[in-house]
């Protein structure tokens, strides 16, 4: 079974910076797609960015500009966020598709709160 574990979540000021990272108990080239997803409370979880196999990058409208999803050549993905808003608060989740049979993975979550 794929394990994927979030760090780098906390506490921020409105404008200040996050760098979440996501580890994958795989290589990240065992995965079509990987990203980052949030779910705030009272509301339904939906994507933030995401990057492929071959690095093309996807981001929300929300997020565009702000944020910067990158990986390494092992099994890292991160998450950079700049110019962070009291509305990006939310739990933050690392998420996979397996290559080989389509089979999603997803992280435990990493809290992320935007307040001054």
């Amino acid at each position: 079974q794929v394990q994927l574990v979030e760090s780098g979540g906390g506490l921020v000021q409105p404008g200040g910076s996050l760098r979440l990272s996501c580890a994958a108990s795989l290589s990240i080239f065992s995965f079509n797609v990987m990203g980052w997803y949030r779910q705030a409370p009272g509301k339904e979880r939906e994507e933030v960015a995401t990057i492929t196999t071959g690095g093309t990058t996807n981001y929300a409208d929300s997020v565009k500009g702000r944020f910067t999803i990158s990986r390494d050549n092992a099994n890292r993905v991160y998450l950079q966020m700049n110019s962070l808003k009291p509305d990006d608060t939310a739990v933050y989740y690392c998420n996979a598709v397996f290559r080989y049979n389509g089979f999603v993975s997803w992280g435990q979550g990493t809290q992320v709160t935007v307040s001054s």
